[in-house]
């Protein structure tokens, strides 16, 4: 796990050593043990940097980069991990290659070598790279299939500039720094910008798996990967078959995730997910897992309980972190500047705050992260096969005339119901997927806003380009929940302090079996992750592996009604609110109102208006 950072630049525009040095040290956190980089000029044109911060893994003493291919045609930056690559490593000797490293970086550069862009899909790993093809004076960008490694870039006038992270990106010269009202817009409605826009205007995320070609001043994107769940038929297969056989697949995902020459644990929250992987680990290794858990004192928010429970049934090095109000306060800012956008989730800090913990005594850990989006666990997989039933049998008028006042005025305790009853009205399928998240409707979102006017994207809504209801919700999740929230969240909150984050279960085969499982298997039960459930029955204790999903939930709503209300209404209530320039203040001040005074739940429109504001005071992009 590295950080890279690049440019293409016409000769006119070139810039010094210095400075690429300088911008590839802005991720110094995201590569503390080694830095290189290459200036080169291609003809009198261009002028190619290459930058690199290095978070030793495998080969520590030999996988230093930038990092010529064996014939000296290729030269790479690259971040992530192949976790296959003994396996790919046999076949290239056995085809002829020479390699001086044990690194999984000379076997990437090799693979390109031998197949060109045909080698992403040979890879098993998350990865975000640059190669420069000296015979054809060309750069590639790739980045892996499900967006697990982040990739931005810049493209304008003088050429090109990208980076893992958006922050040393905009300190680059040439990168346009103007805000995206659009994707603001996104945000506000969706707590969460879909790709390739990000907040600012000329700034754009390399989709996952995809491939960028640079020629002379020409960038081609081409798309090497789509989510099986995209084009599979569903298999006939009994649960007991597709659970033993999820079961080989599951083990060889962990060991292929364990292969490091530093120390790896794993996070571990207690549910099915995390207690599966750490199960699965206890299984290949003769020393205890080290195991990180963290939790609240608030005891309802919090599963340490459950963590430990676990932890202790598999022999673990288990540590715990509470989190009091006072450190999520503090570390809001700086997760926002580690995001380089407004949080999604109220998890991110937690997130954060435990990597910071881990780091004490592991650089790499494993999570359970992708479980649910691939093997269909949020509650919206089941309701979502009773909307396309209610769709057509409720006519909308009916709905908004007495089902919507109906759902705006149930309790803080009803707010499932409330959540359930919103999505069931909204009629394209598209934007249902955003509404199961319990986001604010189109309509709402023109009531808060008043900034500039601005078309927002057509962007093609996966939901509806798939067959069944649920197949539809899972290639949502794994083209745009995935890649654009919760693995950028992981990245982002990981990296922060050095830390890789592996995950299992977003292994491509098991991926690829997944979409293969037959809808009513997902769903056996009137419960998701059935097969996953089924496999882990002889392994994870059975009340564990029964409990009813709580999702990590942060008391964010409690908190700002206490430690929290007077930032809350200094940042969204005061003259100093810059959020208040673009929204309509009389909406924002009856929100903040009825959270305050208990009438209404309004926690995720708060904590993203809030994180809107301190992502805008902390990055000041051009308004």
């Amino acid at each position: 796990m590295c950080g890279i950072f690049g440019w293409i630049l016409r000769t006119r525009a070139k810039q010094t050593e210095r400075l690429l040095q300088g911008l590839r040290d802005e991720l110094a956190h995201r590569g503390p043990d080694q830095a290189g980089h290459v200036l080169t000029n291609l003809g009198d044109k261009w002028q190619i940097g290459l930058a690199h911060r290095r978070l030793s893994i495998i080969d520590l003493a030999a996988g230093a980069q930038p990092m010529e291919s064996h014939d000296g045609k290729y030269v790479i930056i690259y971040n992530g991990e192949i976790y296959n690559y003994r396996e790919i490593k046999e076949e290239l000797i056995g085809s002829g290659h020479c390699f001086r490293t044990d690194s999984d970086t000379e076997v990437f550069i090799e693979s390109f070598r031998r197949w060109g862009t045909r080698c992403f899909n040979k890879f098993r790993g998350m990865f975000a790279a640059a190669i420069f093809d000296k015979t054809e004076n060309r750069v590639i960008l790739c980045r892996d299939h499900f967006g697990k490694k982040p990739l931005f870039y810049f493209s304008g006038e003088e050429g090109i500039v990208f980076a893992s992270e958006i922050n040393a990106l905009l300190k680059a010269p040439y990168v346009d720094k103007a805000i995206d009202w659009a994707a603001l817009q996104e945000y506000l409605q969706n707590r969460y910008v879909s790709g390739p826009q990000t907040f600012f205007t000329g700034v754009k995320k390399l989709p996952a798996g995809s491939f960028a070609i640079w020629s002379d001043g020409e960038l081609t994107i081409s798309q090497f990967y789509r989510p099986p769940v995209a084009q599979s038929e569903p298999k006939r297969i009994s649960l007991e078959i597709a659970a033993g056989q999820f079961s080989e697949l599951f083990q060889d995902a962990v060991r292929l995730r364990m292969r490091s020459d530093v120390s790896v644990g794993a996070f571990l929250s207690g549910g099915v997910d995390s207690s599966a992987v750490v199960a699965t680990m206890a299984g290949f290794t003769s020393t205890p897992v080290k195991t990180y858990s963290v939790g609240f004192p608030q005891e309802r928010f919090s599963e340490l309980a459950h963590a430990k429970e676990v932890a202790a049934a598999f022999g673990c090095d288990h540590h715990e972190l509470m989190l009091e109000e006072e450190d999520f306060i503090e570390n809001w800012p700086k997760a926002v500047l580690h995001r380089g956008a407004p949080l999604s989730e109220t998890a991110d800090i937690p997130i954060f705050l435990l990597s910071r913990e881990a780091k004490k005594s592991v650089t790499v850990v494993l999570t359970g992260e992708g479980a649910d989006e691939v093997f269909a666990g949020y509650p919206k997989h089941r309701a979502e096969r009773w909307a396309d039933w209610y769709q057509r049998l409720v006519p909308p008028g009916l709905h908004s005339t007495f089902l919507d006042p109906v759902s705006a005025r149930l309790p803080e305790s009803a707010s499932r119901l409330a959540t359930l009853l919103s999505a069931f009205g909204e009629r394209s399928p598209g934007q249902r997927m955003f509404r199961w998240f319990g986001n604010m409707s189109e309509r709402e979102r023109e009531a808060l806003y008043r900034g500039p006017a601005v078309s927002l994207p057509a962007k093609v809504a996966p939901s509806e380009v798939s067959g069944s209801s649920l197949r539809r919700v899972l290639l949502f999740d794994q083209v745009s929940w995935l890649p654009d929230n919760l693995l950028e969240r992981a990245d982002r909150m990981m990296m922060a302090w050095s830390i890789e984050g592996r995950m299992p279960f977003m292994d491509t085969e098991i991926a690829k079996f997944a979409a293969g499982i037959p809808d009513h298997l997902h769903l056996q039960h009137r419960r998701g992750k059935t097969v996953l459930r089924e496999a882990m029955k002889n392994v994870i204790p059975r009340h564990l592996l029964e409990r009813r999903k709580v999702g990590f939930r942060v008391p964010v709503h409690l908190w700002m009604r206490h430690r929290l209300r007077k930032p809350l209404t200094d940042m969204l209530c005061s003259g100093d609110s810059i959020v208040r320039s673009f929204c309509n203040p009389v909406f924002v001040d009856r929100v903040v109102a009825e959270h305050l005074e208990e009438q209404k739940n309004h926690e995720k429109l708060l904590w993203g208006l809030l994180n809107l504001e301190i992502f805008l005071r902390e990055f000041r992009p051009s308004m």
